[in-house]
C-alpha cells in the first residue's frame, strides 16, 4: 500500500511539473499547425515520401546530392528505370527493397506522379576543371567520336539536353558525382538496361578521362526554361535502345 501512495504521489507530481511547462509555452496560431501539416494520408504525395526522402523534396534533389532528380523526367524513362531496379538491372539495395513488392501498374503511378512535377532547377555548381577540360567534356556530349563509333550525348537527349518522350531523360540538373558513379556502373556492367543496351555500349567506348570531362561539362550547365523533354528530333537515334519502348508493359 504504501508503494502504491508512493507512485501516485509521484505521478501526481510529474502532472502537475507537466502542466506548468504547458502554461508556460507560447500560444500557437492554428492556421501555422495546418500549414505544417503533411499531404493527405491517401494522396500520391503521401505515398511517395519514401522516394522524397532521398531524391528530396518534390524530387528535384540538389546539386551535391547523390540521387538523382525525378520531378519532369519522361513518364516511360521513370517507368523503366522502376522495373530495372525492381527486376535486378539496376542494382541498389534500399530500392530494390522498396520496390520488389510493388506491381507494374503502381509503379506506372509513380512514374506518373514524378513526370506530371513541374518545379525549378537550382543554378548550376562552378565547375572544378579547367576550360581546356570543360570544351574536351562540350565536344563528347555535342559531337561524340565517330571514328570510334561514339554519338554525341545530343543525339539521344535532344540539343538541349532535356531529353526525349517517351523514355530519355534529361542530363542537365544532375550532380557531377552522380554522372560520374552511373556511366561507371554501366562500364562495370552494374547497371544495366533492356537488351540491346545502348548505354552500356556508349559507356564502354569511355576513357575514365573522358567520362570525368563529359560530368564536368553536364554538371555545369543551367537547365533551359522550360526543361521538359522534346517530342522528336531531327534524326534518327545512332542506335536502337530495348529501354525506349513506350509502352508501359515492355
Amino acid at each position: 500500500m504504501r508503494g502504491d501512495r508512493c507512485l501516485k504521489s509521484l505521478l501526481a507530481l510529474g502532472l502537475m511539473k507537466a502542466a506548468l511547462s504547458w502554461a508556460q509555452l507560447p500560444v500557437v496560431d492554428p492556421q501555422l499547425v495546418l500549414s505544417m501539416k503533411g499531404p493527405p494520408a491517401d494522396s500520391m504525395a503521401a505515398r511517395v515520401q519514401a522516394c522524397t526522402g532521398c531524391h528530396g523534396r518534390e524530387g528535384r534533389a540538389t546539386p551535391d546530392g547523390y540521387f538523382p532528380r525525378l520531378a519532369g523526367k519522361p513518364k516511360t524513362y521513370l517507368y523503366h528505370q522502376l522495373l530495372n531496379f525492381r527486376e535486378g538491372r539496376r542494382r541498389y539495395p534500399l530500392m530494390s527493397g522498396l520496390l520488389e513488392h510493388l506491381s507494374d501498374a503502381y509503379l506506372a503511378e509513380i512514374a506518373d506522379y514524378f513526370a506530371g512535377l513541374e518545379v525549378p532547377y537550382p543554378a548550376p555548381r562552378p565547375p572544378m576543371v579547367d576550360a581546356t577540360w570543360l570544351e574536351r567534356g562540350r565536344r563528347l556530349v555535342q559531337q561524340g567520336d565517330p571514328a570510334r563509333g561514339l554519338p554525341g550525348c545530343v543525339q539521344c537527349h535532344g540539343v538541349a539536353m532535356t531529353g526525349l518522350e517517351p523514355a530519355v531523360p534529361g542530363l542537365l540538373g544532375l550532380p557531377r558525382d552522380y554522372i560520374n558513379s552511373q556511366l561507371g556502373a554501366w562500364q562495370a556492367g552494374l547497371r544495366q538496361a533492356q537488351s540491346p543496351d545502348c548505354m552500356a555500349r556508349v559507356a564502354r567506348l569511355l576513357t575514365a578521362d573522358e567520362v570525368s570531362a563529359i560530368s564536368a561539362w553536364l554538371a555545369s550547365q543551367p537547365v533551359p526554361v522550360p526543361a521538359r523533354a522534346v517530342k522528336s528530333l531531327a534524326r534518327p537515334l545512332p542506335l536502337k535502345c530495348g529501354d525506349l519502348s513506350g509502352g508501359e508493359g515492355s
